[in-house]
């Protein structure tokens, strides 16, 4: 019995040992594999950390765009009113939430940086010396509908997506971060905000009220011991987001949502004008060591609309000037680069030289709170037969508004602003636009809103239909009622800055409209007007008058 016994636990001991080695060789196989796989990770990482440190020793010369970059409030050129009150808004105590309109290349992007620098530097500025600016364009802002990914608000990587990790496999709901929260005690900056999704819109509105961020997730229960404290602390509390909003936008103030407005200081930042941009250029030309011919800088500044377009021209001209071994930026490289560029000339409205019949300068807005002269013109032609009739012409009836997920198409009120103007001139005037053949022009396509060209264009049809000449040196806007009233308009700042830069000498707006700021102002004369008679008693001129003498 213990013989058979001993046997049977020999070849027990067998199986065993047999076992033991087979379980011995799998884990040792196990090991050996993963020590490989290491190694082989090892390898390639210290393979494409080479490769990377090696890149990272490459450079290539600074661009004349970066070298050319504001460093202080004095570099951005031409927008002291803009900064000044960029500056009041955000350096103070209680700084505000800002929007900043103005077309590209006016130095909306530089100005926001130098103005937290400066806030960090207030000592009853709330901004510490470590205050972050975070940057988003929101042209390219990623943004997913199932909230897997949101870099500007924030997000949470559910354990059921791919990528979830370690905790993903323990089944927690693990929050991201986004600009908001990075922006936390700082300025979060969002380029073009007006391009921002309507959800992120409407997220972004409920960060800034509540000054947090609210993340949420099925995945999450308040009850469950694995997950982390500080993963309930942001479930529960959200993510801390106390920060100052400055968005950039090319857009008009019209298409920014309202509720994001009412939250916000808007500042405008203004066109540059041929000085200013004659100023970034030579700056620019100081940077890359050259000069340039009088002619070809003039010749230049006609052509670029903003600093980007300058600082670019001069790079471009450098370039050539460099190839050909110059160390003088002539007219003809300047010409080379805008005949290669189709660079298109910048539009410089003036008025008449002399008074026309039917010729009337206007004053309009356009992109953000721009203003500009435009001219309307106006012939009338005696009709048989009273059939006479009416065409206009040179305005945009049609036009498409916002962009993206917001986009409207309206049309002009030009032509219903012109039908105002003719039964004005019928009611007060006995003038019947049945006897004549009236052709109303706006020359270059200017899209007109049409409203507040109402005194204008009744200018222009009554100065045609009565053959009187129109003094030259006077602009005006407002719009006509059917009675012959002028309503208050819009911009009229940013338009009586336009009619100066053109060298008007007076400028007829509506009454309402009149700021007790107008009476310091110099070189140009502002009178307010309340009806279309008013209107015409400052304007006609008799034929063989001197206009000079009448023009203030």
């Amino acid at each position: 019995m213990n013989e058979l016994f001993m046997q049977y636990g020999g070849i027990l001991y067998l199986i065993q040992l047999f076992f033991a080695v087979i379980i011995g060789l799998y884990f040792w196989t196990l090991l050996k594999n993963q020590q490989n796989r290491k190694s082989v990770v090892v390898r390639e990482s210290d393979k494409e950390s080479l490769k990377l440190k090696q890149m990272r020793n490459i450079n290539l010369t600074e661009p004349l765009s970066s070298l050319t970059r504001p460093t202080n409030f004095n570099d951005v050129i031409g927008q002291k009113e803009g900064v000044d009150v960029l500056r009041s808004a955000l350096c103070g105590p209680n700084p505000q939430h800002i929007i900043i309109y103005g077309s590209p290349g006016v130095g909306k992007t530089a100005a926001a940086r130098l103005v937290l620098e400066e806030a960090k530097q207030n000592s009853m500025s709330p901004f510490k010396e470590n205050a972050n600016f975070v940057e988003v364009d929101a042209t390219i802002t990623r943004f997913d509908e199932r909230n897997i990914a949101d870099p500007l608000i924030g997000s949470v990587h559910d354990p059921i997506y791919q990528g979830a990790g370690p905790m993903g496999t323990a089944g927690i709901p693990q929050p991201k971060i986004g600009a908001c929260t990075k922006a936390h005690g700082g300025v979060l900056f969002i380029d073009e905000i007006g391009e921002l999704h309507s959800v992120q819109m409407n997220k972004l509105l409920k960060v800034l009220e509540d000054r947090k961020v609210i993340l949420e997730s099925a995945y999450y229960s308040e009850n469950d011991k694995n997950i982390p404290l500080y993963i309930h602390d942001i479930f529960k509390n959200g993510l801390p987001a106390d920060f100052r909003l400055i968005g950039a936008t090319t857009r008009t103030p019209e298409e920014i949502p309202p509720a994001l407005r009412s939250r916000c200081l808007e500042v405008f930042f203004k066109p540059l004008d041929k000085d200013d941009i004659k100023s970034i250029t030579l700056n620019a030309i100081n940077k890359v060591n050259f000069e340039i011919k009088d002619d070809a800088l003039e010749e230049m500044i006609k052509y670029a609309s903003n600093g980007r377009e300058a600082v670019n021209i001069v790079q471009l001209a450098s370039g050539i000037a460099m190839i050909e071994k110059k160390t003088i930026i002539d007219l003809n490289i300047i010409e080379k680069v805008l005949n290669n560029g189709r660079f298109t000339p910048r539009v410089d409205i003036r008025p008449q030289n002399e008074p026309l019949v039917g010729v009337v300068s206007g004053l309009a807005v356009y992109g953000a709170n721009t203003g500009t002269l435009i001219e309307v013109e106006a012939s009338a032609q005696r009709a048989v037969n009273e059939k006479g009739t009416w065409t206009v012409t040179g305005i945009i009836e049609e036009e498409e508004v916002g962009g993206r997920e917001r986009t409207i198409r309206r049309k002009s009120m030009a032509k219903g602003s012109i039908e105002n103007v003719l039964t004005t001139l019928k009611n007060n005037f006995n003038l019947n636009y049945k006897n004549y053949d009236i052709h109303i022009n706006f020359p270059g396509g200017t899209p007109i809103d049409g409203s507040s060209a109402g005194i204008t264009i009744a200018t222009a049809i009554y100065s045609a239909c009565k053959n009187l000449k129109v003094n030259n040196l006077i602009a005006m806007t407002g719009e006509i009622s059917v009675q012959g009233k002028v309503k208050p308009v819009g911009g009229v700042v940013s338009k009586i800055e336009a009619a100066r830069k053109a060298g008007i000498a007076k400028v007829l707006i509506p009454k309402d409209n009149y700021l007790s700021i107008f009476d310091e102002f110099e070189d140009i004369k502002i009178v307010p007007v309340t009806d279309i008679n008013e209107v015409f008693n400052h304007i006609v001129v008799e034929n063989n008058t001197n206009v000079q003498k009448v023009s203030l």
